[in-house]
């Protein structure tokens, strides 16, 4: 059973940054692809970042160059380098260990975190 622990969100202003870190446990992590998803209030739950195995990123067209995804194998964990903060941004994070399929699309395990809230507003 994969555990997920979501860190770093809160409230920035527009124009800001924020990273968030989600610790695994209960896998071998460096088997999995990672990806960061988000879901705002009324709407469903987006992927916006993936990595692979191998370290190859994968953004959704609203964060391409706003946001940065990395990994760290030696500490199970995944980061979200979130940089230039909108208010559309506003959502519940969540990070996920799944896997990638042969077209190279991020395909989610079942398991989640509990998430981390993330405000931006002035």
């Amino acid at each position: 059973q994969v555990q997920l622990v979501e860190s770093g969100g809160g409230l920035v202003q527009p124009g800001g940054s924020l990273r968030l870190s989600c610790a695994a446990s209960g896998t071998i992590f460096s088997a999995h692809a990672m990806g960061w998803y988000r879901q705002a209030p009324g709407k469903q739950r987006e992927l916006v970042a993936a990595i692979t195995r191998r370290g190859v990123t994968n953004y959704a067209d609203s964060v391409k160059g706003r946001f940065t995804i990395s990994r760290d194998n030696a500490k199970n964990t995944v980061f979200l380098q979130m940089n230039s903060l909108q208010p559309e941004d506003t959502a519940v994070y969540y990070c996920n260990a799944g896997q990638q399929d042969s077209r190279g699309s991020f395909i989610p395990s079942d398991s989640w975190g509990q998430g981390t809230q993330v405000t931006v507003s002035s």
